[in-house]
C-alpha cells in the first residue's frame, strides 16, 4: 500500500467476519499495516448486529460459515444498510454464490482465498475510492445548503459589527477552525477587524497586500487560510481568515470562494447604499450560480438522470411557445423547468436511486421534492415567480397528484406545462429502476393522459409540436440522449 494514502485510509474502517479466526487475525493485521481500522468477528450473528450498532465503510467476509453462510449474512443487513461496501471470501472460484446473487445483494466484489492479499487489497482500494467520492459529495451537498441557508441572514444585516458576526457565524459552519477573523477597509478609511476565537499577534496590513494574491483569491499566510475579499469584483478590500488544527479544508476551497464573493458583496452592500441596484443584480447572478450547482450535484447522484433539467426546460419552453405565450412568461417557464427538481437534493442517494420498489416511507420523502425545491428557491425574491411551477409540477389536472391535490386550473400554467414535459422525459429516459419508454409508447401515454394526469390543451400542444417538427427532429430536439426501450411509472 503506497504510503501517501495512509491518511485517508485511517478514516476507513474495516469489519472482516470469517469463522476462522486465524483468517481474521491475518487480515487484520495485514491490512492495519497499511492504515486502515480493522476489527474482527468470528460470529456470523454478532457481526450482523455490529453493523447495525457501528459505523462501518467495508466489510470483507467468508462465504462459507458456521452456523449461517455469507450471502445470509450480506442478505440481512441488506435490510438496514445498503451503503457498506461488501467483499465476499471464498475458498475457491467454484464455491461463490451466483453472480445473479452477488448482484442482488449488491455485493462489490468477491476474493479467492490466497497466501497473498494482493487482490483483495485491490479490491478494497477501488471500494475506497468508491467511498471517498460518495463523502465529497455529500460534503459538497451540506457545504452548499450551509451557504444557501446563511444568505438570507447576511444579506439582511445592515450593522458591521452585526455583518461580521453573521458571516462568521456561516464560514465557520463550513469549515471549523480554531480561530477566525475578518478585514475590511478601502484607500478612504482605516482596515476594520472582526475577530473570533484563539488568534495569535497579526499584521493584519500585510493581508491587504496585492503580492498575497498573485495566484487567486486563496492563499496560507502566518499560518492561516485566507480568502480575498474585492470591492467591485476586482480591488482587495480585505479577507476571511481562519487558523486550522490540521489541513483540513482542500476539499471546502469552492465553498469558500462562493462565500467570499457573498460576503464581498453583503459588506459592500452595508456601506455603499446609493448603488443597491447594482449590487443586487450582482446578488442574484452569484445566488444563481449557487443554485445551478446545486442542480449539478442533484444530477450527479444518477449519471442515468444527467441533462433532465436542461431537456425539461427546453421542452417546456417550447410547449409555452406553442400555446402562444409572451416571451417572458416562456423565459420565467424555462427557468422553473431548470430547477423543477432542485429539492431532490434532500433525498438520500439510497432512496433516490433505489432499483427496487420503493416503501410507503421512501415514497413519501420522493413526493416531499417539490415542497423542499419551493422553501430552497424561496429564499431570494427573484425567483418568487418559480415557486407555484416547481411546487406544483406533480400536481394532476385530475386532482390526484401532489403536494396540494390541485385540480384543474388550481394549478398554475407552468406547472401543468412542465408536468408534461418533465413526465415525457422520465418517460423516454432511463432510470435506475426501468428502462426508457419507446417515443411512440411515451407519445401515446401523453396523448392518454390528456384530462387525467395532464392539461388537455398542454397534452394537444404537445402533440401539435411533434407533427410540426416532425418526428426526427423532435427526436434529435428532445430525445436524442436516449434509446428506445421499455419502461415503467415515473417517480
Amino acid at each position: 500500500m503506497r504510503k501517501n494514502r495512509q491518511t485517508a485510509e485511517k478514516e476507513i474502517s474495516i469489519l472482516t467476519l470469517d469463522d476462522d479466526p486465524i483468517i481474521t487475525s491475518t487480515i487484520q493485521a495485514y491490512f492495519e499495516r497499511s492504515g486502515y481500522q480493522v476489527d474482527v468477528e468470528n460470529d456470523p450473528y454478532r457481526a450482523i448486529e455490529r453493523v447495525r450498532e457501528n459505523h462501518y465503510d467495508i466489510l470483507l467476509l467468508d462465504f462459507l460459515m458456521s452456523p449461517i453462510c455469507g450471502d445470509q449474512v450480506v442478505e440481512e443487513i441488506r435490510k438496514f444498510n445498503r451503503e457498506i461496501f461488501i467483499i465476499l471470501l471464498t475458498g475457491h472460484k467454484s464455491m461463490a454464490p451466483p453472480i445473479k446473487t452477488i448482484r442482488q445483494l449488491d455485493i462489490q466484489g468477491y476474493y479467492e482465498k490466497s497466501d497473498r492479499f494482493d487482490q483483495l487489497e485491490l479490491l478494497v482500494e477501488s471500494c475506497v475510492k468508491s467511498i471517498w467520492q460518495i463523502r465529497v459529495i455529500r460534503e459538497y451537498q451540506r457545504s452548499l445548503s450551509v451557504v444557501v441557508d446563511g444568505l438570507p441572514a447576511i444579506y439582511s444585516l445592515q450593522n458591521g459589527e452585526h455583518i461580521s458576526d453573521g458571516i462568521l457565524d456561516l464560514a465557520e459552519k463550513i469549515l471549523p477552525s480554531r480561530g477566525s477573523f475578518i478585514i475590511w477597509g478601502d484607500r478612504k478609511e482605516h482596515l476594520k477587524v472582526w475577530m473570533r476565537g484563539d488568534l495569535p499577534p497579526l499584521d493584519y496590513d500585510s493581508f491587504m497586500k496585492e503580492e498575497n494574491w498573485r495566484d487567486g483569491d486563496v492563499t496560507e499566510k502566518d499560518g492561516c487560510l485566507a480568502c480575498r475579499l474585492t470591492e467591485d469584483g476586482k480591488e482587495t478590500a480585505g479577507c476571511l481568515g481562519f487558523f486550522l488544527e490540521k489541513k483540513a479544508w482542500e476539499g471546502k476551497l469552492p465553498f469558500l470562494k462562493i462565500l467570499a464573493r457573498q460576503v464581498s458583496a453583503a459588506v459592500n452592500n452595508s456601506r455603499l447604499h446609493a448603488y443597491v441596484n447594482e449590487q443586487n443584480e450582482k446578488l442574484t447572478q452569484a445566488y444563481m450560480q449557487t443554485i445551478e450547482t446545486l442542480r449539478f450535484v442533484v444530477e450527479l447522484k444518477d449519471e442515468e438522470t444527467k441533462g433532465h433539467s436542461e431537456r425539461v426546460a427546453a421542452l417546456a419552453a417550447a410547449l409555452a411557445e406553442e400555446l402562444g405565450m409572451e416571451k417572458l412568461e416562456v423565459e420565467s417557464i424555462r427557468q422553473a423547468g431548470l430547477f423543477h427538481d432542485i429539492g431532490k437534493i434532500d433525498i438520500p442517494d439510497a432512496v433516490l436511486l433505489k432499483p427496487e420498489p420503493l416503501s410507503d416511507e421512501e415514497y413519501a420523502m420522493i413526493r416531499q421534492h417539490p415542497v423542499t425545491g419551493e422553501k430552497l428557491l424561496s429564499t431570494f425574491r427573484p425567483f418568487a415567480h418559480m415557486l407555484p411551477m416547481v411546487r406544483g409540477h406533480h400536481e394532476r389536472y385530475d386532482g390526484k397528484g401532489y403536494p396540494d391535490r390541485l385540480a384543474g386550473e388550481e394549478i398554475a400554467m407552468g406547472a401543468r406545462i412542465i408536468s408534461v414535459a418533465d413526465a415525457f422525459d422520465a418517460m423516454v429516459s432511463n432510470r435506475p429502476y426501468r428502462r426508457g419508454f419507446s417515443l411512440d409508447k411515451a407519445v401515446g401515454e401523453i396523448r392518454d393522459g390528456c384530462g387525467g394526469q395532464f392539461d388537455p390543451d398542454v397534452g394537444q400542444a404537445f402533440l401539435s409540436l411533434l407533427e410540426r417538427l416532425g418526428r426526427e427532429a423532435f427526436v434529435r430536439r428532445f430525445c436524442a440522449h436516449t434509446e428506445e426501450g421499455s419502461g415503467g411509472e415515473e417517480r
